[in-house]
């Protein structure tokens, strides 16, 4: 490693980079904030939030809020104004417009449920507490009572509004899907498409549409945790001139079964076992392996979950897919089979299970917390939307069923073609008005799209719109803010529960000659027309042939995997199952991946301590020859994304002792590259330099720890690392960021912490550990080589099962 003499002065822009990387976190902040934000809108928020709330040192009504004379003569609550508006925002990133969300004052329309959300945005501002019918308040601390010892009274309609609201805050929550984060943001078209779609978004190169996306969890509950192993819904709603499109998918292309008469069986076997309401957001258990190995169409679906797709580093860094096969429809009604890809521009990355878990206990909020984070520090989120076409021709050659969900296309089969992109630039102002109410449907589709005859999917059609009925309070779940259209909605539904629109006029019905014979149909110029798709089959239920095939597409992504991922997958069948309390069901879920794969079958079964029994028996005994056998896109290494550390989190150690000019030095860097460094500590507070210094640790060792980060800086200073040896923290903090393969960096004295926890420099080969880097001292070479390291994201030549320490 390139050595150069140790740095002796401070950079002067070493506040600004604090300021700037302490502020881009949501979990904790320096016990001395600092006052100079070096022009960083984010630090220039805390350091004025901070202003702010320091300008009431104490509740000077607390002090008077007894006796009688308080009683019958409440005091005026006191204010303190905001240095800017911005403090008592919801986000920064309101002052990023669109159509949908606004900007500013809302513009006046013909139908004001429709308008911009700045139409519904609320702020208190200067202003006196009322009660919901505008009645100011005197005293919001008291219930009214008959003397100051006497009874509640049953006339104190204040305490009754407050409390009933209170107690009627919550709505049922989704099925699946109920935990979740959104966001707002604008699809990009590439260039026209009116040879495949008269869609609204892909009619114009450059056409821009606002979108609301909702990433979540499949299994758990509301309250559960982020980082579980599970499916993530990615779910987008396209709000185009033409009505709202909803893009309902998840992050795996395949789905676990064929048709949707199965979907609640699903669900039930996979959401806590009734009988005692455990485990919360897990599959491992009985109920969900039993109906699995009794399920073999479940197989390639398997395969992903029990892969690294299943725990992504975050939502920014994990594909979409539409998941069924929908249709394309141009002006003239010509069809095109379509399916839909997002692909992360920050590349396709994942969490290893050791560190998942360790994440759910540190921070439950880990991948909300990711999304909300970047974006208020302005680094929005990207994807590119690509679509795989082919026409009813090409779908009849293929070896698979095109109408089967638990199959893809591979990509060398059809490839991807991109088409647009979406970018993520506004956090929600309420997350309960917004991301809980918002509400997705398969239906919600507009001209120029159609559906397929998936029976999944027609499950699906029928599903969220029965389900948002009950989950929002009834049928005008559409005229929430969040989800009304911003194209013009006029038609003669009526009333209904919660209903907004104020319509004028006697009609209701159509045809009319009493409203003029309005609102009128439009006719196939601008309507929506369903495909004709020719349908002439006997009323059956059934599925064809090729539904059969369970077995062939999940050996295909098993081979398609590096031999690292096949080792986590491995590992995931090697946990689930072993918390499984029934052999009979390890023995049966076993024997059917004989039929997709024996060295996986073999691996596992050894991982359970078990003999390998007999494969389960095949559906289709001879199958289609596959076009491809193995498909390099389906590993996560396919998508490394743009290469940069920009987002990433890394922690740079620190105590008593530390030298503190190359850490001030490198933290600069690390900012200016668009990484988050923290200065990690014993405890928050002050930590004095070796050189006389005094830097702020704005996290420690125990409130943030290792696993929350993407990259660990080890400090020079014998004093400080000594005092670091001295907390038993610091060697798991290392041990965890060795383990999960993170990149480390060393500097001068530090490395003695390597001798302590028995780390090599080199790996069991006797090749040189890339993820570790040792440097006398710090110059601009080591500070490349660290960044490079870093945007690695991972170096899975340290990974080892079982680990190495």
């Amino acid at each position: 490693m390139p050595k150069s003499k140790p740095e002796n002065a401070r950079p002067a822009s070493r506040k600004p980079a604090a300021a700037k990387a302490a502020s881009r976190n949501t979990e904790s902040a320096p016990s001395h904030p600092a006052s100079d934000a070096g022009g960083d809108a984010l630090a220039k928020k805390m350091t004025d939030t901070q202003s702010l709330s320091a300008g009431r040192p104490y509740n000077a009504l607390s002090l008077k809020d007894h006796g009688h004379d308080s009683a019958v003569n409440p005091e005026a609550g006191e204010t303190v104004s905001p240095d800017s508006p911005d403090v008592t925002g919801s986000t920064l990133s309101e002052h990023n417009p669109s159509e949908k969300t606004g900007a500013g004052q809302p513009p006046l329309g013909r139908n004001a449920t429709i308008g911009p959300l700045d139409r519904v945005r609320a702020d208190a501002s200067g202003q006196p507490l009322t009660t919901n019918q505008g009645v100011h308040i005197a005293d919001n601390q008291n219930t009214l009572k008959a003397g100051l010892r006497g009874p509640a009274l049953l006339e104190d309609f204040i305490l009754r509004e407050k409390i009933t609201h209170f107690d009627h805050e919550r709505i049922p929550e989704r099925i699946v899907h109920a935990r979740g984060s959104g966001a707002h943001g604008y699809f990009e078209n590439y260039a026209p498409l009116t040879e495949l779609t008269r869609a609204a978004p892909f009619q114009e190169a450059g056409k821009i549409t606002p979108v609301f996306v909702r990433f979540s969890t499949v299994a758990g509950e509301r309250g559960s945790i982020d980082t579980a192993r599970d499916v993530r819904g990615f779910a987008v709603k396209f709000y185009t001139d033409e009505g709202n499109w909803d893009l309902v998918g998840n992050n795996i292309p395949v789905f676990f079964i064929q048709d949707a008469m199965k979907f609640p069986d699903l669900v039930h076997a996979v959401k806590p076992e009734p009988h005692h309401g455990m485990p919360q957001a897990a599959s491992a258990h009985d109920t969900f392996w039993d109906f699995a190995s009794l399920s073999p169409e479940i197989t390639h679906m398997l395969m992903w979950v029990m892969s690294d797709r299943a725990i992504p580093r975050s939502y920014r860094m994990m594909q979409g897919f539409g998941v069924h096969t929908f249709r394309l429809v141009n002006a003239e009604g010509v069809s095109h089979f379509v399916k839909f890809h997002w692909k992360p521009r920050l590349g396709t990355h994942s969490l290893v299970w050791d560190e998942a878990v360790k994440i759910a206990g540190a921070d439950p909020d880990f991948h909300r917390r990711d999304l909300w984070e970047a974006i208020e520090a302005g680094e929005y989120p990207e994807w590119e939307l690509g679509f795989q076409i082919f026409t009813e021709e090409q779908a009849d050659q293929f070896s698979f069923d095109i109408l089967d969900a638990t199959k893809i296309i591979p990509e060398e089969v059809v490839p991807v073609t991109p088409i647009g992109r979406m970018v993520l630039n506004r956090n929600p102002d309420n997350f309960f008005a917004e991301t809980e109410q918002v509400a997705f449907c398969t239906a919600h589709i507009v001209p120029g799209l159609d559906f397929s005859h998936d029976p999944l999917l027609a499950g699906r059609i029928h599903s969220y719109v029965d389900t948002q009925i009950s989950r929002l309070g009834g049928p005008n779940f559409h005229e929430l803010p969040i989800n009304s259209p911003i194209a013009p909605v006029n038609n003669n539904q009526r009333d209904g529960m919660h209903r907004q629109a104020i319509h004028r006029g006697r009609v209701a019905y159509e045809p009319n000659s009493l409203g003029g014979g309005c609102p009128f149909q439009t006719g196939k110029m601008t309507g929506f027309v369903s495909f004709p798709a020719p349908v002439q089959e006997d009323k059956v239920r059934g599925k064809p042939e090729k539904f059969a095939d369970h077995y062939t597409q999940a050996a295909l992504f098993y081979n398609s995997q590096t031999e690292n991922e096949k080792a986590h997958i491995v590992g995931g069948f090697r946990f689930e199952l072993s918390r499984v309390t029934v052999p009979a069901i390890r023995q049966r879920m076993v024997a059917g991946l004989r039929n997709a794969s024996e060295e996986l079958a073999q691996r596992v079964a050894e991982g359970l301590g078990m003999e390998l029994p007999e494969p389960l028996p095949r559906a289709l005994p001879n199958p289609a020859a596959p076009e491809v056998e193995q498909s390099p896109a389906l590993s996560l290494t396919a998508l490394p994304g743009e290469g940069g550390i920009r987002t990433r989190k890394i922690a740079l150690l620190v105590a008593n002792g530390v030298a503190g000019a190359p850490l001030a030095t490198l933290q600069t860097a690390l900012v200016g590259q668009g990484a988050v460094p923290r200065l990690v500590g014993v405890r928050l507070g002050t930590v004095k330099t070796a050189d006389g210094d005094a830097v702020e640790a704005d996290a420690s060792m125990e409130n943030t720890p290792a696993v929350l980060f993407d990259a660990l800086v080890l400090p020079d200073g014998q004093a400080g690392v000594h005092a670091l040896l001295a907390d038993g923290h610091t060697l798991e903090f290392l041990k965890d960021q060795y383990r999960h393969c993170k990149t480390i960096l060393a500097l001068g004295a530090s490395s003695q912490l390597f001798d302590k926890l028995g780390i090599s420099q080199t790996l069991p080969d006797g090749q040189n550990d890339p993820g570790l880097l040792v440097a006398d001292s710090l110059d601009d070479d080591v500070v490349a080589a660290f960044v490079a390291a870093v945007a690695q994201h991972r170096h899975a030549v340290r990974d080892s099962d079982p680990p190495l320490i």
